[in-house]
């Protein structure tokens, strides 16, 4: 068997009328508007579509989670202690402008509906982005987004202490308005039920010793093509010219009153010297390492799902 067949073997390949069998009776718990306040800029999204792939997915890992709490209930009663409340982490990661945001809204949302594990918080990863001002000093402001402009450091203890039960953890803040760090804000997570970790580079492994998805008990890839990520990139960028970049705060403020054309050919730009070789060389390779696979089409409906095998 080659290697590109043992690859294959490893996940169950189900098609998008397959993977929505799997929903069985799981109830949609939001409304068409409810809906609307959880998708992302340009990341388009039906209640069938929740009702498709995302409520299969809820109903999956809610199984993992009852079964990962008997598991450290069994550890517990081995070892004749009580064990600290620690959360079921899940890892998202995917290109930029895939729908990771949405994707991780969503299942958030759904994920807190169920009776077991209420409390379900979101992190990405981009509070652990350097400031600004590192990134300036070190000449990393066109890598942005690239391994080394993370704090990986910080992220790893965030996660260390997460998993050891620490009672409260903190997460930087990152304003997309400013392209930089909020000095002295963070986002509190109190021991929750399930926590959710969105980024680019989750799944990625290094030289050292621990990596950030060695804390995940699930991981999902949000998958498509590079021409249909570059177009969607193409149109949020756009989207973003009229609406965002129109506020003098914003970093992109400079794009505001370019034209139509200089626009677009600033996000292709952009596009093909940063966010492209980032996917290339760091996001796409880690995509295998995913438990579960969402391929993506045009109109950023999910047609395929890849399951890994136990």
């Amino acid at each position: 068997m080659s290697p590109e067949q043992v690859a294959v073997s490893r996940f169950i390949e189900l098609s998008r009328a397959e993977w929505a069998r799997l929903r069985a009776a799981t109830p949609l718990p939001f409304s068409e508007a409810q809906l609307r306040g959880l998708v992302g800029l340009n990341e388009p999204m039906s209640l069938g579509e929740v009702a498709d792939i995302y409520l299969p997915m809820s109903r999956l890992l809610n199984l993992y989670v009852a079964a990962t709490q008997t598991l450290h209930a069994a550890t517990a009663t081995f070892l004749d202690s009580s064990a600290p409340r620690v959360p079921f982490v899940i890892g998202l990661a995917g290109s930029v402008a895939v729908g990771k945001s949405t994707t991780s809204r969503v299942l958030q949302a759904l994920l807190a509906s169920w009776p077991g594990h209420p409390h379900v918080d979101l992190v990405t990863t981009d509070g652990f982005l350097w400031p600004r001002r590192v990134l300036e000093a070190r000449g990393l402001m066109e890598r942005k987004g690239f391994p080394e402009s993370y704090d990986v450091r910080r992220l790893l203890r965030f996660l260390a202490d997460l998993k050891s039960g620490v009672g409260e953890v903190h997460v930087p803040v990152y304003s997309h308005l400013t392209y930089d760090i909020v000095e002295g804000e963070f986002q509190a997570v109190r021991q929750p039920d399930v926590v959710i970790v969105e980024g680019l580079n989750v799944l990625q492994t290094g030289t050292g010793p621990t990596f950030v998805s060695d804390f995940f008990d699930f991981s999902i890839y949000v998958d498509a093509s590079d021409a249909d990520i570059e177009q969607w990139y193409v149109e949020r960028f756009l989207t973003l010219r009229e609406t965002v970049f129109r506020n003098p705060s914003s970093y992109f403020h400079r794009y505001a009153d370019v034209t139509l054309e200089e626009a677009v050919e600033t996000a292709r730009e952009l596009w093909r010297t940063i966010n492209l070789p980032n996917l290339r060389q760091n996001v796409l390779p880690t995509r295998e390492r995913a438990h579960l696979i969402l391929e993506k089409g045009r109109d950023h409906a999910v047609r395929r799902v890849r399951l890994r095998r136990l």
